[in-house]
């Protein structure tokens, strides 16, 4: 896979229409995202749709756009977008991550689904790939209109911050990435603009970075993945927003709707979607790609599992 000339990183199927459209969420956010239909769909009739939100840092030209290019040719109306304050969607300063408003972000695209005359409000599903996928769940904890959710590769980015990889953080751990983000507030103050976290370097370290910065470097920087408006840093103190952000507790809200949790039998990230499939109450599946890795599921139609997506999805959303 490469990029396209038309700024995508996949090639969109004959038998596929996209469109770019903007909404606004609660916040009044102005929320860029492409609409994904078959271009042969039938208007006079409703039918289902999801929404899919792309990976912590990606942008809708990247995985949610393979997504929905697949599901529309399957007959869904897919919609995939641009997290606020990222990407095309407006917001200012740039590159800001909150759970709260990243979940809001899946409600603003139900919103905007409900208003197509071909899409019936009741049949609407989301997607989450990667940190999507916990803001997907998030927003499906409160938001009963999403009718069912499945997630790719999750990750749940305010745990990490909260209870550290695999829930290694001490409470003084805890205490010093406050102090630490009290005192990053302060500089922001005196600069009188916001830090980001270090972004992906140009080229890869000559002594080699940890096996999971390569497997993200290898899709966001290298030419399988890369986009100019998906830059693999945020703002520091957005850590703020997550790190007492505690939705993913609540998975047991989206019962008696059904969740569909896909990981990688390779997948560095596997453990969240076991935490969430432990936790969840109502319907569940979990699917374990062999020879998955965390990335390959954001764009290798090879092995991302389509047609359990499409049974899901065609189950759930009847």
């Amino acid at each position: 896979m490469s990029p396209q000339h038309d700024g995508y990183t996949f090639a969109l199927s004959p038998d596929v229409t996209r469109t770019h459209v903007r909404f606004t969420n609660r916040y009044g956010i102005e929320i860029a995202a492409d609409l994904y239909r078959a271009a042969d769909l039938d208007e006079s009739v409703a039918h289902a749709a999801i929404v899919i939100g792309p990976p912590h840092g990606g942008v809708k030209e990247q995985g949610p756009g393979v997504y929905g290019n697949e599901l529309a040719q399957r007959g869904f109306v897919a919609v995939a977008f641009d997290p606020s304050y990222n990407g095309e969607s407006s917001g200012e300063p740039r590159h800001i991550t909150s759970p709260e408003l990243f979940a809001e972000d899946f409600s603003a695209a139900v919103d905007f689904l409900g208003t197509l005359p071909y899409v019936d409000r009741e049949r609407i599903g989301a997607i989450g790939i990667c940190g999507s996928g916990g803001f997907a769940l998030s927003a499906a904890s409160v938001d009963a209109r999403i009718k069912a959710v499945a997630t790719s590769a999750m990750y749940d980015i305010s745990g990490v911050h909260r209870d550290g990889w695999q829930h290694s953080s001490t409470d003084e751990d805890r205490t010093q990435t406050l102090d630490d983000l009290a005192q990053q507030r302060w500089a922001d103050v005196d600069a009188g603009m916001p830090a980001l976290l270090p972004t992906f370097p140009a080229e890869m370290p000559e002594e080699g970075p940890d096996p999971i910065t390569r497997e993200f470097f290898e899709y966001y920087v290298e030419e399988r993945g890369r986009h100019p408006r998906s830059i693999g840093g945020f703002t520091i103190t957005s850590g703020q927003s997550h790190i007492s952000f505690g939705a993913l507790r609540h998975v047991s809200d989206i019962a008696p709707r059904p969740i569909m949790l896909i990981t990688g039998d390779e997948a560095h990230s596997r453990w969240f979607s076991d935490d969430v499939h432990a936790q969840a109450t109502g319907p569940k599946e979990l699917i374990v790609v062999p020879g998955a890795r965390h990335i390959d599921l954001y764009d290798r139609t090879d092995l991302i599992p389509f047609d359990e997506l499409e049974s899901f999805f065609g189950t759930h959303l009847r």
